[in-house]
């Protein structure tokens, strides 16, 4: 069992040599000092959202309506925040979720492979995307010892989805998640408004540009026309999935299948049905044994607490540790992993939940409506 949250000694004893953080602690100071080095266009691709953003506004708000009541008289000296998923150990519940734009995010546009090097230096796995700006086999190698797994979006062409697959099989993934969510691109209205989306320049496609069926759909490879190739790209993005789909899936692959943006409890019981699963709420109830995971407006330790104990197996990070790429590269990411697993374990100690288990049969309470 590890003492994540003895980080809070490093940081107070290292001020008393008048040393202070490089990085923030908190969401807030990260957010503002990450969009300040992201720059305008790609603030607004990670920070942005779909509509009037009130749905992601409303992700995040949303765990301040839930609380948990403290238990007293409980030994928390050590605490376990490990838990079991795809026939593994992991030594804590969080997962670093995929972000497609990662590869611009970090100061040397290798954002991918910084992302991997904070999987390997905190134990969290990496959940690599499809789109990147390095090929999934090179990611895979920086995570190290630490499982990865891989984030499909499925083109429509299902020879180059197989090879993206096997790419990811071979390479050592130990899961494949299917997005469901984006299969087209939202209205976006600060990406618009903008004029920019980071596909069109060639951004992030070099899972496309290496992968020997999509150069084969190619008059020339893309060092010599990248214009086609993007084309070629934007005319292969996004399958339509459907049930009947599952089968396929299950067909090609013996990964175990997540199914990323899955919201209603009829489209988990179906997923269950499907052998898949993926996020939270009633989800939790109708899933039944199959682990659930939640992706979606985490932003501290305290959220993913809380997510834990409505049910999630384990708990995924995405902006926060994006905008550690932008201040850090995969120490500043791996910084923000270390902070968030600080806050958990600390207040699993302060609140009377020495294991996991504790705190799903804790529980959470509404606070307002």
């Amino acid at each position: 069992m590890t003492n994540f949250g003895a980080m809070q000694n490093e940081i107070y004893n290292a001020g008393l040599s008048g040393v202070l953080p490089t990085w923030p602690v908190d969401f807030t100071t990260l957010e503002k000092r990450a969009h300040e080095a992201l720059g305008p266009s790609l603030t607004n691709y990670v920070a942005g959202g779909c509509g009037d953003e009130h749905t992601q506004d409303q992700n995040a708000a949303a765990f301040h309506h839930w609380g948990m009541v403290p238990r007293m008289m409980v030994d928390c000296a050590t605490r376990d925040l490990s838990i079991e998923l795809f026939g593994h150990t992991y030594p804590t519940p969080l997962f670093m979720a995929p972000v497609g734009v990662n590869g611009e995010a970090s100061q040397d546009r290798h954002g991918d492979m910084a992302a991997a090097r904070a999987s390997a230096l905190t134990g969290v796995p990496f959940c690599a995307s499809t789109l990147a700006n390095d090929p999934l086999e090179d990611v895979k190698a920086a995570c190290g010892d630490t499982p990865a797994w891989f984030q499909l979006y499925t083109p429509r062409n299902r020879e180059l989805a197989i090879s993206l697959i096997r790419r990811a099989e071979d390479a050592g993934y130990t899961a494949l998640v299917v997005t469901l969510d984006t299969w087209v691109t939202g209205w976006r209205p600060r990406d618009l408004n903008a004029s920019n989306f980071p596909q069109l320049r060639g951004k992030v496609l070099q899972n496309y540009f290496t992968d020997p069926v999509f150069r084969a759909m190619l008059a020339k490879p893309p060092e010599e026309d990248i214009s086609a190739a993007i084309f070629t790209w934007a005319a292969t993005f996004g399958q339509v999935l459907t049930w009947d789909d599952m089968a396929w899936f299950k067909s090609v692959t013996k990964l175990p299948i997540v199914l990323k943006g899955i919201c209603h409890p009829d489209d988990a019981r179906r997923a269950v049905d499907s052998g898949a699963i993926d996020l939270l709420g009633d989800v939790v109830q109708a899933a039944g044994d199959t682990p659930v995971l939640f992706d979606s407006g985490i932003r501290s330790g305290t959220d993913a607490v809380k997510a834990l104990a409505m049910g999630a197996r384990a708990v995924g990070v995405g902006r926060p540790y994006t905008y550690g790429l932008a201040l850090g590269g995969a120490e500043g990411a791996a910084w923000v992993l270390r902070s968030i697993l600080a806050e958990a374990d600390l207040l699993m100690a302060v609140n009377g939940y020495p294991t996991l288990a504790d705190v799903r049969s804790a529980g959470v309470r509404r606070t307002n409506r």
